[in-house]
C-alpha cells in the first residue's frame, strides 16, 4: 500500500511540473505580454479594429453567398432548438 501511495504522489508531482513547464509557461508568457501593454499600444489596437470595421462596412457584401447561406442555416438551427426547449 505504501508503494502505491508513493507512486501516486510522484505521478501527481510529475504531472504538475509537466503542466507548469509546457502549458503553464505558455499561458504565463501570454499574460505577461498582455499586462505589459501601455496605453499607446492599446489605443493603436483599438484604432486598427475600428479601421477594419469601417472598411468592412464600406463594402457592399461582407460575406460571399456560400458563407451567408451557412450562417443562415446555423442561425435557423439554433432558433429551432431554442423554440423546442420553450
Amino acid at each position: 500500500m505504501r508503494i502505491y501511495i508513493y507512486k501516486i504522489i510522484i505521478l501527481v508531482i510529475s504531472l504538475f511540473f509537466l503542466y507548469q513547464f509546457t502549458i503553464g509557461y505558455t499561458i504565463y508568457k501570454i499574460e505577461k505580454k498582455i499586462m505589459n501593454l501601455d496605453k499607446a499600444t492599446i489605443e493603436k489596437i483599438k484604432e486598427k479594429a475600428r479601421d477594419e470595421i469601417k472598411s468592412g462596412l464600406s463594402k457592399d457584401n461582407i460575406l460571399n453567398k456560400d458563407d451567408a447561406l451557412l450562417i443562415k442555416q446555423f442561425i435557423d438551427k439554433i432558433s429551432s432548438e431554442i423554440q423546442r426547449i420553450q
